[in-house]
């Protein structure tokens, strides 16, 4: 049962260091949800900063000393800088090969792509030269209604939605790359269009649907109710097609909704800290969420740069990051714990001061309402399977039971 499986793990999850160029603050687009609310032309990173970051990385293998490595990169849209990447790609492989680095038999090129140039020349011979070590995720947030009511084109003239300039380039994508995933958002204006939407990318061949709410404050009342039945919808258009066999979506998985032991379950939600973020001035970041583009009301958080490295004093607050420090006490014993997420960037933009040990809980109702719907899913997955199970096993009884001929 492919709904079994949770969708977001990612290749070498836990053991690989995530280390994340961000080398364009330009995009095509102005989605409204967007959380890069300092997009701009002009800060676009150079190969001199790119390769000093490199080499100091790779210089320092006893500080990067993860199993594996994913080196990820972001904008904006990172195929706007095409020709940058592949300089920088083609630079990593030569370097980790000739120092005899660690990561040079485990590595990933992580990628999330509006999609639009995605079958450019140039995109393509980078993806055909780098195919066996590309992970490569192409944003695409359902029906031509639900995606372009967020994801349109920036300028100043008529609003124009982008989705048939991505839907055209999805079949190329899953040729690509068939075990693809899609990464959905959620906001308070398309929660009417979920369940068709869901439904929508699994007719295109998306088989594993990443699917999330933004963490933002933006919900309006009554918000959750509408989630709850789209989920409930969901579930039900997925058991009664038998669409798990063969298809997954992220808000459907068994391990949420359950209490947590504020000991053994205390983990930080996501990397932050452990991540590395690099810019186009060479500045350092605890993850990308902490750099100034991203933020709405606090400064960046700079914990160093390419030139004299990572200062671990700014950096060892983040690296003792964990659910009970950040959470109040409803959230540390809420009955419903397990699997409600949270941004550590969000966290500090949204805090009252420029802490980063106070948790936003404006996803709090979306998360519980995710968990209701969630339990009915597995509810009558379970007794729909268990029904079938029954049958069969009264098909077979009956077999046995029936007359032998011998015929001579």
């Amino acid at each position: 049962m492919a709904m079994i499986k949770d969708g977001s793990k990612q290749w070498q999850g836990g053991i690989a260091k995530n280390i994340t160029f961000i080398v364009t603050k330009d995009c095509q687009l102005a989605c409204k949800y967007c959380y890069l609310v300092g997009k701009n032309t002009n800060e676009r990173m150079s190969w001199e900063v790119a390769k000093n970051a490199i080499d100091y990385i790779l210089k320092h293998e006893d500080d990067f000393n993860e199993e594996s490595v994913v080196w990820d990169f972001i904008g904006g849209e990172p195929f706007l800088e095409i020709e940058l990447i592949d300089k920088i790609c083609d630079y990593i492989k030569v370097e980790m090969f000739r120092m005899k680095h660690h990561w040079f038999n485990s590595y990933r090129f992580s990628f999330s792509t509006n999609g639009i140039n995605y079958d450019s020349e140039k995109v393509q011979d980078f993806i055909r030269k780098n195919l066996n070590h590309l992970s490569i995720g192409v944003t695409i947030d359902g029906t031509q209604r639900k995606h372009d009511i967020n994801r349109v084109w920036k300028g100043n003239g008529p609003e124009r939605g982008s989705y048939l300039d991505v839907v055209r380039n999805i079949p190329l994508w899953i040729s690509q790359f068939p075990d693809c995933a899609t990464k959905v958002t959620i906001s308070s204006q398309d929660i009417p269009y979920i369940k068709e939407s869901v439904l929508h990318l699994f007719s295109l061949g998306i088989k594993n649907v990443n699917i999330n709410a933004v963490f933002e404050d933006v919900w309006e009342k009554g918000d959750d109710s509408l989630f709850e039945a789209q989920l409930i919808e969901l579930a039900d258009a997925i058991i009664d097609a038998n669409l798990y066999e063969e298809y997954s979506c992220s808000f459907f998985v068994e391990s949420i909704g359950k209490p947590m032991n504020p000991i053994s379950d205390n983990g930080n939600w996501c990397g932050s800290g452990k991540m590395l973020a690099i810019d186009a001035s060479g500045n350092f970041y605890p993850c990308t969420r902490f750099a100034q583009y991203s933020l709405r009301n606090k400064q960046a958080r700079i914990i160093g740069n390419i030139y004299n490295g990572i200062d671990y004093n700014k950096l060892r607050p983040f690296l003792s990051l964990s659910r009970t420090v950040q959470s109040k006490q409803e959230c540390i014993y809420c009955e419903v714990a397990s699997g409600c997420a949270w941004c550590q960037g969000e966290n500090y933009d949204a805090a009252e001061t420029d802490t980063i040990f106070q948790r936003s809980t404006a996803i709090c109702k979306m998360h519980k309402a995710r968990v209701r719907a969630n339990n009915y899913y597995w509810n009558k997955l379970f007794h729909k399977l268990e029904s079938e199970d029954k049958l069969e096993l009264e098909k077979a009884i009956e077999k046995s039971h029936s007359p032998i001929l011998n015929i001579c």
